[in-house]
Parts: C-alpha cells; structure tokens; sequence
C-alpha cells in the first residue's frame, strides 16, 4: 500500500539538521506500518520499540535520561548495537512513557546524529503532570486516513491519478464512471488502512463494515482505557452525537444536541480528548474572508467532522444497495457525506486549513474557505448536479474573491471566476493560487 506520507519521511531524513519526528494521527490510520516501511526501505537497519505495557522501557528511561545509557539499554533490548549512520529508532505509543518523551530533548541537543521517529496520541502525555514536552526539540507530522488518491493506487487505478495530475479533464471526464464508481465505493470503505487492503483485495462490503465496526469499537475502548473515568460518558455522548450533527441542514455544531441543556463547558474536555487523539476535525466559522483566516475565527461557532468518511457511514448505518442507485449516495443525509469527504481530502493538503463562512444573519453560508498562504478560496460543495449557488453570488458581491471554487458531481468548468471541480478531482484545490 502507497502512502504519500513516506515522502515526508524522505525529506525529513536529508535535512541536515533534523530533529526527533512525531508522527501524530488516530489509532488504525496507519503509523506503525509507515514508520516500519520507511525503516525498511530508506536504512540499512531499524530497532522498533513499543511502549505500551513495557515496564522494561518505563524502567530505563525513569533512571536519568542520559542519551549514552539510553542507548546502551536500547542496544541490550534489541540485541543489537545501533549504528546511527544507518539505523531508524521507532518509538511507537511513546504516550506510555512520558520520560520517553522528555528524552526526545536531550537526544536533539546532545546526540542530534540518531535518526529518531515516534507516534502516539500527545494528550496522554498533557495528562501526566511534571511531564516536559521538547518544545522546539521535535518536528511534527500528521498522518491522516487515506486520501481518496491514496484509495485510487490502492484500488489499482494509477493512470487514472496521473490524468488527475497531468490536468487532463478532458479525457477524464471520457471515463468520469470509473471516477464516480470508485468515489462511492470510498464513501463506504472510506480510508482507514485496513478496510481499504482488505476492500482492494476481496471486493467484499460486508467485510469492509466489519473491519469498520472492529475499529469504532476499538475507540469506544480506547475511551475507557485512556480518557479520564468522570469525562469517558460525556466523550462518548458527543462522539455519538456527531452524525446527527452532520445531517442537519445546518452543520453548526450545537451542543443542546447531545443532551438537553447542556452546555460548552460541560464538554470542553471531551471534544478536546477527540480533537487531541485525531478522531474528530474542528472547522470554525470565520467573520470575515480576509488574511489570515485565523485572525478572524469565532471561536464560538464550528463543524465537528470525523477523522473517515467511511467511519461515517458505518455509524449511520449507509445500505450497501445505495451504492447502485445513481448518485443518491453523494445526496444521502442531506450532503453530509459529500461534506464529509471534502474536508477528509482538504486535511491531507499541505499548508491549507480550512474554515468555513456564514453571514450575520445566517441565509448564506461557504461550506469551506481555505486559505492557502496566497489567496482565500470560497469552496462550495453541492452533493448533486444541481448547480444553483445563492450563497457563492452572496459571497462573491461582497467580497469580490479573485477565484471561487464550486465540487460537485458535474464536469469540470473553468469559468472567468468560477471552477467547478468535481469532486473525485477535490485535491487538485492544492494547486490553485
């Protein structure tokens, strides 16, 4: 399975000043078996360790944290000695043992020629008092579930990406079926590592909604196993309420939805815990399209969205048969799908975050406005062919943006201020200045 993460890793190992690296991203996208891929394929030897339920490794580093001892004990764990020339340390869970951590510091200022790369959820860590993080001492890179590209060389489909890639529309849009085919098989299987392997592999739906399920169990678990006893209810209330949250007309997020009366603070911690271990996407309204969007976030209002569309629809229960039936799927739960999947491939985007706009009184509202460090692109995002777009006119009269973009299920337009995108085409957004 490609994933275009290990490119990242590529150039984090020729940087000639490199740091520890964190990998960060939910439980099951697929972080352990990048790190081992990368070790494997870019150095002659690695030494995995984990660190969950490892009271040898909790022993060693709680001594001091003196990078030759360190090392001496690592070499005994692995039976090996570890040459940093040409040897990948992976630190895997390093949430499990916050001293590990700490040690991350003194590997970059007294010992910087270790290649060192790590994963685990960092809210454990915030968790744990008297824990130093290495700020400043550690580069970060987030790994998400597969990107809809990802799922397209997973499926086989190479040379269809590269008609993507080469901008091609043309000829795409000759075998646009096999795009819209595959684009409903993601909104079913979505992009977690395993239902994708096994979906390419066997064809089998069931078999894709039964790996789903194992791994939203897995969450459920991981609640009780990790998250503080008194806020485990309140994270499972929110997490459960998200889909019916999605399917609204409006997607604000309203927190009366998870239970009568109840209200932000009550849940601070919990959305937290979720947005923290990667299983939720927080996107805020903004005032105003200006630069940079952050400047101008309300902070009160937002979209919660889940970390995989097929995730999604494994929690509201989508019917294998919709995938036959036209393009009901892209329209089923009121967009919230479409929506869905849009914000999973804006979140693989490098350098763009995205927000979204409503006016004061709330009659017109841009699904997505991202900003990509250049310019604002107004992205509105319609489940069907059906193309009225009040909203972008509202936004375009007031603000005057220099492009906007519309992905849909219709061909691709390049018009003198609008492009309409379809959306199997979503992260060709990247490129647009």
């Amino acid at each position: 399975m490609y994933r275009t993460a290990i490119e990242v890793l590529y150039k984090w190992k020729s940087k000639k000043n490199k740091k520890p690296l964190i990998i960060r991203g939910a439980r099951q996208v697929g972080k352990t078996w990048l790190m081992k891929e990368f070790g494997q394929t870019a150095y002659e030897n690695q030494v995995y360790i984990s660190f969950d339920n490892s009271q040898r490794m909790k022993d060693l580093f709680d001594v001091n944290l003196d990078v030759e001892r360190i090392i001496t004990g690592l070499e005994l764990y692995a039976g090996r000695k570890i040459n940093p020339e040409n040897t990948l340390l992976i630190f895997d869970e390093i949430q499990e043992v916050p001293k590990a951590l700490t040690a991350l510091k003194y590997f970059n200022e007294n010992a910087p020629q270790y290649h060192i790369v790590c994963a685990g959820s960092l809210l454990g860590v915030a968790l744990h008092h008297g824990t130093s993080f290495p700020v400043g001492k550690v580069d970060f890179m987030d790994l998400y579930p597969l990107s809809f590209t990802e799922f397209l060389m997973a499926m086989g489909k190479k040379q269809f990406i590269e008609l993507l890639q080469n901008d091609d529309f043309e000829m795409a849009t000759t075998f646009k079926q096999t795009y819209i085919d595959m684009l409903k098989y993601y909104y079913y299987v979505g992009g977690m590592p395993e239902a994708v392997l096994n979906f390419a592999e066997n064809m089998d739906f069931n078999e894709a909604r039964e790996i789903q399920q194992r791994i939203l169990a897995a969450y459920e678990q991981d609640f009780s196993k990790h998250a503080p006893h008194d806020v485990v209810p309140r994270i499972r209330m929110l997490w459960n309420s998200i889909p019916s949250q999605l399917t609204k007309e409006n997607k604000k997020f309203i927190y009366g939805l998870i239970k009568e009366g109840a209200r932000a603070k009550d849940y601070e911690l919990a959305m937290l815990w979720l947005i923290d271990c990667g299983l939720v996407h927080k996107v805020y309204r903004v005032t105003a399209p200006s630069l940079p969007l952050k400047a101008y976030e309300d902070l009160k209002t937002f979209k919660l969205f889940f970390l995989d569309v097929g995730l999604l629809s494994c929690m509201v229960r989508l019917k294998q048969n919709t995938l036959l039936d036209g393009n009901k799927m892209f329209k089923e739960f009121k967009g919230a799908l479409t929506e869905q999947y849009v914000l999973q491939q804006l979140k693989t985007l490098k350098g763009i975050e995205p927000y979204y706009w409503t006016n004061d009184r709330g009659s017109a509202e841009i699904d997505f406005v991202i900003d990509n460090g250049n310019t604002i692109i107004p992205l509105e995002v319609k489940a069907e062919i059906n193309l009225q777009a009040k909203s972008l006119k509202t936004y375009r009269d007031k603000f005057n943006p220099k492009i906007s973009v519309r992905t849909s299920m219709a061909d691709y337009k390049k018009e003198e201020w609008l492009l309409n995108l379809p959306l199997y085409a979503v992260e060709k957004l990247a490129g647009i200045e």
